[in-house]
Formats: C-alpha cells, structure tokens, sequence
C-alpha cells in the first residue's frame, strides 16, 4: 500500500515538475520581480521611517520633505505594479497549465472512446474535466508566485533587519518557523479531505448525470424519488466535504493570524525595551524595524493562505493524474506496446476454412497504403480483454477479401460488437493486430486515412444538435453542396422525411430541435453513408426493432452502398445472414467458426441450432 502511495506521488510530482519545467522563463522572471518586490518594501520602509523621523522628531518643513515623499510615492507605485506583474504572470502560467491538463484529458477521452465509455460514470469523466482542472488554478496562479515571494523577500527583511538590530532579527529568525510548521501540519490534514471533496463531486456529477439521463425509465418504474433521495445523500456528502475544508482554512487563518501577533507584539515590545527602557536605540531605527516586522510576518502569512489553497489545488491535481495514469496500466494500454512488439503473445489461433480465406485479386499486390479500392483486411492472431476477471475475446486469424459480404453472428454477449471494433479500429486489441492492406491500425499509422474508408452504422446513430443538412454532411470529410446532401438523402429514403420537415433540410434537430424516430436515426446514418461512399461497410444490427416498411427501405439502400464496399454485419435474423459470403460464428468469445450459410449448416451444429430456434420464432 505505502509503495502504491509513492508510487502515485512520484507521478504527480512528476506531472506537476513537468508542467512548472514548461513555465521556466515565467518563474525566473517571478524570482527576478520578487528580488524587485522585496527591494521596494525595504525601500518603502526606509523612506517611511525617515520620513515620520524628520517630520515629528526633527521639526522638520514640510517644503523640505518633498523629495522625500515624492520618492516614497514613486517607490509605493512600483512596489504596486512589481505585486500585480507577478499575480499577472502567475495568472498566465495557471491559464497554459489548465490548458495542457485539459487537453491531455481530452487527448485521452478520445483516444480511446469506446472503453472511455464503458469505465465509470460520464458525469465523474465531466467532473475531473472541467471541475478539477478549474480547481488546481490556485497552485499555479497563487501558489506557485507566493512561493516565489516568500523564499525570497523575507529573507531580504531579515538580513536588513539582523543589519539594524540582531536581537531584533533573532525574534524574527526563531518564531517564523513556527508559520510554515503549522501549515505543513495543516496542509496533510487539507490534502486529504480536498480528495475526498472531489471524490464526492465526481460522485455526485455521475449520479445526477445518470439521473436525468434516466429520468424517464425511473418514472416508469416508480424510481423517481428513491433516486432523488440518492442524489441528495450525494450532495450533502459533497457539502459536507466542502465544508471541512472551509473549517480547516478558518482554523488555519485564525492560527495564522494569532502567530502573526504574537511575533509582532514580541518584537515590539522588545523594542519598546530598549527605545524607553535602557534607551540603548534611536526611534528612526526602531521605528524602521517595526514597519519591517509586520511585513516579514504579512510575507509568511501570505504564503500561508496560498499553501492551503495549493495543497486544496493537489487534490484536484491528484484527481487529473489519477485519470491519466489510470489509462497507461490498463490492460488496453499494455496492448499497444504489445502490439508494436514483434513477439507480442496472443491466444489460440482460430483458423476458418481454406475457402474462407481469400487472398488477394489477381492483378492486384498488397499496398503499403490504403486506396480507393475496398482493402484487404486481416487478423493476426486477434485478442482482446478489458481487464482482469472480465470478458475476454480471441477472434484468431482470418482474411477478409475486397467486396464481400461478412455476416458476424452469434448469441447476445458473445462478442460480436467487440470483435466489429476491433476490426473497425475503435478498441485497440490486447494481442495480436489487424491489418488493412498490410498496414497495422493499432499502432496509429494510416488511421486517419482508414476512417475516411469506413462507415460505421450503429443501432442508435448519434443525432447532433444542427439542422438535417448539417447531420447528413457530418458524413463527408469535404464540403458539399446542397444538392450532394439532397441526392444522399434520396438515396438513404429520406426524401419524403424532409418534405414533410417544416423548414426543410434547414430543419433543426437533436437536442432543441425536432426528434427523429429510430428508423429516422438510421436513414440518416445511411445518407452519410451515401455522402462518404466508404469502402468498408459496417453493421451493428441496424435493422433491430424497425417495423418492415422501414427495414426494406434500410435494406435496399445498404444493398446499393455495399455494390462497390466491403460489407461487415452483425445481425440475429436468418434473411439478412444467409446470402452472406463468409458467416463468422462467435460464441462466448471465441471465433468458433466460419463458412458460407449451407456449410455452417453442416458443421457447426451451434449454428444450426440458432437457424432452427430463429424459424421456429418466425413461424410462431
């Protein structure tokens, strides 16, 4: 456990030295202008002091101390600007590190969508995102300046005043330890409960997400209140969190204050000693003194605040590297390594018959690159888990020749969705590879290329909030003009849709916009289709739940985009399937076997099993 601690902590301060290291420029111009700052207060005092000296000691005229205040302003207007160029700049190395964390986390989000999706809650994801990194702003705007400050102005000050009276500066030596003492012993205490407050809000932020996500199922279900109750013991936890962190930083501010106080009034009444009492000092000295003390004092207590709200920030930051780190052990991470690795362990090879197995088209040599021409497609030794006692899927072997029809079946869980992503490119495998033309997805190269191949057609294709034309477009890498969508729609039986819309194709919809039905949802995923004219199909039971006037349309126009494509399905019923090329049967994750609809028929007793139970649905 103290291991996995350190191990954690050398991340973050790793992260946290990486992203200072990028500011350098910035944080030696922050110690530059903190010499300055501390120059100016000390110069500010002098001229203060001297100036109270000669008006109220010496009788000095007033005409006389002109230059003195005109210098004490000029030196009070640069100490003013020298305190704002330095928040200023730490203002700009807060907005670039908020930056980089923030796409670093999108970086990963998108990186892998797919398993994004199925780890933990959206609204956690949301949280860590935005919240979070809004949070560690104070580390680097407030933090990482008032350090720079503190490390060098009161040393300035006390040098200055060891220089004017060593007792002086011995009271100042021994009861400032005492300041950054008390905030370490703080700072653990609001580490930890700052972790726990954003545990609590990503906690909340899924629940509520999920909630109105849900809303309609858990009325249906007379959930309703029982889920808001959840979600109120969600909010009064986080409430909770926030407010123990409130009560540490008055408790801090209070204890901080009473130090401060206490040290001044020593200093004080040392020198009250000494000036009234054994009259060994003049008043110009001791006066100067206690200007400088409050300052030294105000300089630690300063850093003080500014070292809780840093070691509030850490948890947040902690919550970030958590999030980044947590992609680089999972099992999916260690595939991509593994997949570059030419002795990368894969599971038992699944081999489908010879026939099966198509090689390329005569004429015709494999390509370093991908072409307009539907590809060759392969997989090597393929597997694939999400993690430790989860599913596990090893899809072996095969080739897939340009043009055909593939039909992917089997049984609900059996991994037919996963093996589709695969090969689609969006999951990266945990073993083995697949390979387009001879070219390998998983290790990145030609990816962008491969997706400008591939339409990927899911159950439930996402609507985006825009108009009807702008979702169709979304499906060319290119601008299109109207008449291009137009023709795409009419090809995906979208026409009569968009006559009946009131503003036509300029119809809003999505979120704030008019709804589409499921078999709408799918035609437009078709028209974008039509619009890309991709070489390799993909199908994820799209025909599932329509009525048969809408799978007819659906199907009519899969079958003119799969004229010149490589067409991949995953599908349940037996009309869709049989006139297949090559039909893959999974079952509990294991490529079992593959052949034409007759041949499986023959040898795959599983097969014929799922055909019989499938006709005897129908004819019931």
């Amino acid at each position: 456990m103290k291991r996995s601690e350190k191990r954690r902590s050398n991340r973050k301060s790793g992260m946290l030295a990486e992203l200072m290291a990028a500011q350098k420029k910035r944080t030696s111009m922050l110690r530059i202008l903190s010499l300055a700052l501390g120059a100016a207060t000390i110069g500010q005092a002098v001229l203060l002091a001297e100036s109270v000296q000669r008006i109220f000691v010496e009788n000095a005229p007033l005409a006389s101390m002109i230059a003195v205040f005109a210098a004490l302003l000029a030196v009070m207007a640069v100490r003013a600007w020298l305190a704002y160029a330095n928040g200023r700049i730490g203002l700009r190395i807060a907005a670039d590190a908020k930056r980089d964390l923030r796409a670093r986390l999108l970086r990963l989000l998108a990186a892998n969508p797919l398993l994004t999706a199925r780890q933990g809650q959206t609204g956690g994801k949301v949280s860590v995102t935005l919240d979070a990194v809004d949070e560690a702003d104070s580390y680097f705007s407030q933090y990482a300046p008032k350090m720079a400050e503190a490390s060098i102005i009161p040393l300035l000050i006390l040098v200055a005043v060891f220089i004017l009276h060593v007792p002086s500066g011995l009271i100042l030596l021994f009861t400032a330890p005492f300041i950054p003492l008390f905030m370490a012993l703080v700072g653990i205490q609001t580490k930890h409960k700052s972790e726990e407050k954003f545990e609590q809000l990503a906690r909340f932020s899924g629940t509520f997400l999920d909630s109105l996500q849900g809303l309609v199922t858990l009325k249906l279900f007379g959930r309703a209140k029982r889920q808001e109750k959840e979600i109120q013991r969600s909010s009064l936890s986080y409430r909770d969190a926030t407010m123990s962190i409130l009560r540490v930083a008055f408790t801090n501010t209070f204890a901080l204050e009473t130090i401060v106080m206490l040290g001044i009034g020593i200093v004080a009444l040392e020198l009250a000693l000494q000036l009234v009492v054994f009259q060994t000092m003049q008043f110009h000295t001791a006066f100067l003194i206690l200007l400088l003390t409050p300052e030294f004092y105000n300089m630690l207590k300063n850093m003080g605040t500014a070292f809780h709200g840093g070691r509030t920030s850490l948890g947040a930051i902690r919550n970030i590297e958590a999030a980044l780190t947590a992609d680089a052990s999972s099992p999916l991470n260690a595939s991509v390594h593994a997949e570059r690795s030419a002795d990368a362990q894969a599971p038992t090879d699944i081999k489908l018959p010879q026939s099966n197995v198509v090689s390329l088209s005569a004429g015709r040599s494999a390509k370093t690159s991908l072409s307009a021409a539907p590809p060759v497609i392969e997989l090597h030794e393929l597997g694939f888990d999400y993690g430790a006692d989860t599913f596990v899927l090893n899809a072996g072997s095969l080739t897939i020749h340009p043009g055909k029809q593939i039909a992917i079946v089997g049984k609900s869980g059996s991994g037919k969705t996963t093996l589709l992503h695969l090969i689609a490119g969006l999951l990266p495998p945990s073993s083995g590879k697949v390979t387009v033309n001879g070219q390998s997805l998983a290790a990145g190269a030609g990816e962008d290329e491969w997706f400008r191949q591939v339409s990927y057609i899911t159950q439930h294709p996402h609507i985006f909030s825009g108009t009807f034309a702008e979702n169709i477009a979304i499906g060319a890498d290119r601008d299109v003009s109207r008449e291009e969508i137009v023709h795409a729609a009419e090809s995906a039986g979208l026409a009569a849709l968009a006559a009946e819309l009131e503003q036509g194709y300029d119809t809003l919809v999505g979120e704030g916009g008019r709804g589409l039905s499921g078999g709408e949802k799918q035609r437009l995923a078709l028209a974008r289709a039509f619009l890309k004219r991709p070489t390799v199909l993909l199908f994820d039971e799209p025909t599932t739940g329509l009525d048969l006037h809408t799978e007819r349309i659906l199907l009519r126009a899969m079958n003119e985009l799969s004229r010149k494509a490589t067409v991949i399905t995953i599908a349940h019923r037996l009309h869709t399937i049989r006139h297949a090329d090559v039909i893959l049967f999974m079952e509990q994750g294991t490529l079992i076997g593959g052949g034409t609809h007759e041949e499986l028929l023959d040898t795959l007793p599983q097969y014929a099993e799922m055909v019989n139970i499938g006709r005897q649905g129908v004819g019931s």
